[in-house]
């Protein structure tokens, strides 16, 4: 195993049965299996890394996540290919999950960067981004 590589990230959801439905068909369709389950929570795994999503408790549901507030900003995934970035953004519009930048849309990271911003239930921001062409 290489030194440094992320061993899981842990992320507390406002609803854990959104969470899950939104998280798992992402999650399966970038070939993670599901790993841990439990009544408050489910985590995701590929290879040695894993994603966790656990149900916040209600005392701290109060103040709603925003990514621009300290602590996460967003998930990048990476993406097989364009067209692989392109399926993805027919699918996610298929299940009405809010695209981000769609005016920008899949050139929102700048010409070069090929990529599908996307909201969770929680509004936290996930990418999925192909990779760079080589230019010469």
């Amino acid at each position: 195993m290489a030194e440094g590589l992320l061993h899981h990230v842990e992320i507390y959801v406002s609803d854990i049965k959104k969470s899950t439905a939104f998280w798992g068909w992402f999650l399966q369709e970038l070939g993670y299996h599901s790993y841990q389950k439990w009544d408050k929570g489910e985590s995701w795994k590929l290879g040695e890394t894993y994603l966790v999503f656990v149900q916040a408790d209600e005392r701290y549901l109060d103040e709603p996540y925003h990514r621009c507030r300290t602590g996460l900003n967003h998930l990048a995934f990476h993406a097989a290919s364009r067209e692989r970035v392109d399926e993805m953004t027919v699918k996610l519009k298929e299940k009405r999950i809010n695209i981000l930048y769609e005016n920008l849309h899949p050139f929102a990271g700048g010409e070069d960067y090929y990529a599908v911003y996307f909201e969770d239930p929680d509004r936290i921001k996930v990418e999925f981004v192909a990779p760079a062409l080589l230019t010469q």
